[in-house]
């Protein structure tokens, strides 16, 4: 086999790298039940181009929802629409969110973003903001004259980094939430749009990625911190004046505080699920298989057809049989399809074969039976023989711990487990009483 061949295939089968190459993109949205990258659009570009929206997205990690994100954008960048994308994860410190961490951060990549299409403003709160801030926190920072992106990157890169600044910037901020909602609205949001109009744009959306995988620890107030931000804390998030689209962690659409967010934000969190391997009979799902399929071997073979890709795979696998076996055992995890070729890659070359393929799915089963107690087990089978489980912590710690995954289609919405612990013995005990 070719070094660079495979080099580039290990490569292009990263699985924590979103697709932002079209050649590698595989459209699942038939078999998800609809398509989110063309409803989202449509809210935005066809029913309220002038007035600011704000959407929910949420799934399993890993799921694909930043692929999906990634597409969204290009389409709403083809609409005349200036988008702004962003990992939260690279500026937040997601064990610790409060609203005006996640409002400055869209401030900074907003400002940024404006300004690389020359676009530059000088919003006078906020330099009054950053030096009471700097002088009260007595922050070893110089401040003057910087740019809006500039002052909040230096202010929120200290305080990720210690605790104890964080806690008392967040004291500091709190009660200054309003000031700041009204400071981003008024002095970047409304002057930058107006701006970009003035280019040609027909508006400004910023899309916050990576929300979903903040931590659930506890708020003073007891609740978690998603229920925190996103039900009681909701009404904020959504008043900034441009689209907006916040992924948010799934647990949130399995709470019983579901009907608040709904009424918070106007509408239901979009759900991008797992692809249906099997149906909600436990048949297997052939488009589904047949899109997977493709998905892998686009990696390999990027610039052939889907039909010549099929003629080749017995240079990636050692049978078909072995490429199927892979799509079934992912559950239709897309990040874990990528991450078993991987694996398989790091314990032996090309064609990956029908034993090296069971040697990753044993470690991977391993790796995980060793964190499930009995209790889970329990509830796991339970959840799986009703097909549908109570949204309560003990199974949204299943559904986060990707123990139990979530499926929707046309025929409705089910749930079953990680097809890697369907085998297990004491799963299958609990299974059969």
């Amino acid at each position: 086999m070719d070094p660079a061949f495979l080099r580039n295939f290990f490569k292009a089968s990263n699985p924590g790298n979103p697709v932002s190459d079209p050649r590698y993109y595989i459209d699942f949205s038939d078999v998800r039940g609809g398509d989110m990258v063309r409803e989202l659009a449509r809210t935005i570009v066809d029913l309220s181009p002038d007035e600011a929206t704000t959407q929910l997205l949420t799934g399993h990690v890993g799921s694909g929802k930043s692929t999906e994100l990634l597409q969204l954008r290009q389409r709403l960048q083809q609409a005349g629409f200036h988008v702004v994308y962003f990992d939260s994860g690279q500026d937040l410190e997601l064990a610790d969110v409060e609203v005006t961490d996640i409002l400055l951060v869209m401030a900074r990549q907003i400002s940024a973003s404006l300004e690389a299409v020359g676009i530059k403003l000088q919003p006078p709160y906020f330099q009054r903001l950053f030096r009471s801030i700097v002088e009260t926190l007595q922050m070893p920072i110089e401040l003057s004259d910087v740019t809006l992106s500039v002052g909040i990157a230096e202010i929120t890169a200290q305080s990720k980094e210690s605790t104890n600044l964080r806690s008392q910037l967040h004291q500091y901020l709190e009660p200054r939430t309003k000031n700041i909602l009204d400071a981003i609205n008024g002095e970047l949001l409304t002057p930058g749009i107006a701006q970009l109009k003035a280019q040609g744009k027909q508006g400004l959306v910023a899309i916050a990625d990576n929300l979903e995988k903040m931590l659930r620890n506890a708020k003073p107030n007891g609740r978690s911190q998603p229920e925190y931000l996103f039900v009681d804390r909701g009404d904020q998030l959504k008043r900034l004046d441009c689209h907006v689209i916040y992924t948010i962690p799934l647990e949130l659409v399995f709470s019983n505080d579901l009907p608040m967010l709904m009424n918070r934000f106007g509408l239901r969190p979009r759900v991008l699920t797992m692809v249906p391997v099997k149906t909600i009979d436990g048949e297997i799902n052939p488009t589904s298989m047949a899109k997977l399929r493709q998905m892998v071997m686009a990696r390999a073979f990027p610039d052939l057809s889907a039909g010549d890709r099929l003629n080749r795979v017995t240079e990636i696998f050692d049978d078909p049989a072995t490429l199927d076996r892979l799509c079934l055992a992912s559950g239709g995890h897309v990040r874990n399809v990528l991450r078993y070729v991987t694996g398989c890659l790091r314990k032996q070359g090309l064609p990956i074969t029908t034993e090296t393929l069971a040697q990753e799915l044993r470690d991977e089963q391993n790796e995980l039976v060793g964190i499930i107690d009995a209790t889970e087990w329990q509830l796991l089978a339970q959840a799986v023989k009703a097909r549908t489980f109570q949204g309560n912590d003990e199974y949204n710690s299943l559904l986060m711990g990707l123990f139990l995954y979530e499926y929707r289609d046309d025929r409705g919405r089910w749930v079953d487990i990680n097809p890697v612990l369907a085998n297990n013995e004491v799963y299958q005990q609990w299974l059969a009483t």
